[in-house]
């Protein structure tokens, strides 16, 4: 379990911090908190459906493995990821346009958005988001390879999925909640994401690229 959570750790990590989920959600709150809760929905939705859809092919394919063969599903995934995220670094690095930044026009339309096309937007974004989906991948071949019963290993995705997204429902939970002073909170932090989206980029990008890098060569039996 430990060295399931040592694979799930800096999944959860990467994936909270990535900056669109919770910028739009920013961008929600300040109009409705039903299209905001509509937009976190769209996305969970999505990850559980990939959750049973991938979870049991790769679990079938996990359980016809050897035990001692490298574990080539998840390295080969946690090494693409590794590939993204320097990739990603970089280009951050030298000033190319971040791709995962929603450019201002998206941003006016998401603060208009009804709950049904927030729930619409959530469900789309996390359908074509290469990068989320090779992180709820990485996730669901982590657990498939952990050989847990069939219950132990939902509830360790679903434990997944909202770690995942903490940011977003914190978001919504802050925003629904009575304290005078959540509208503040939630202006400061977007405030702050956005000044330090750029270095937040980088220093992920490097550390968690090196991380996944080492665990995918443990894995395919590299090093």
């Amino acid at each position: 379990m430990l060295d399931l959570w040592s694979s799930l750790a800096p999944l959860i990590v990467v994936s909270a911090l990535l900056p669109l989920q919770t910028i739009v959600a920013l961008s929600l709150v300040r109009s409705s908190l039903k299209a905001a809760l509509a937009w976190v929905a769209g996305m969970t939705v999505v990850r559980l459906i990939q959750g049973v859809v991938f979870g049991v092919v790769l679990a079938e394919s996990e359980a016809n493995s050897e035990g001692d063969s490298p574990s080539v599903v998840l390295g080969t995934i946690l090494l693409v990821l590794a590939i993204l995220l320097y990739v990603k670094a970089l280009r951050t690095a030298v000033g190319t346009e971040e791709e995962d930044a929603p450019p201002p026009r998206w941003l006016t339309k998401a603060g208009s958005m009804s709950p049904l096309t927030a729930f619409c937007a959530g469900a789309g974004f996390m359908s074509i988001s290469v990068k989320f989906l090779v992180f709820t991948l990485g996730a669901i071949s982590a657990i498939a390879e952990a050989h847990l019963d069939a219950r132990l290993s939902a509830l360790t995705f679903v434990l997944f999925v909202a770690l995942a997204q903490i940011l977003p429902f914190t978001i919504v939970g802050l925003a629904a909640s009575s304290s005078t002073g959540a509208v503040e909170v939630l202006d400061n932090f977007g405030g702050w994401l956005q000044r330090q989206n750029r270095i937040i980029t980088i220093l992920f990008g490097l550390v968690f690229g090196t991380w996944f890098l080492i665990k995918a060569l443990k894995r395919l039996h590299v090093i």
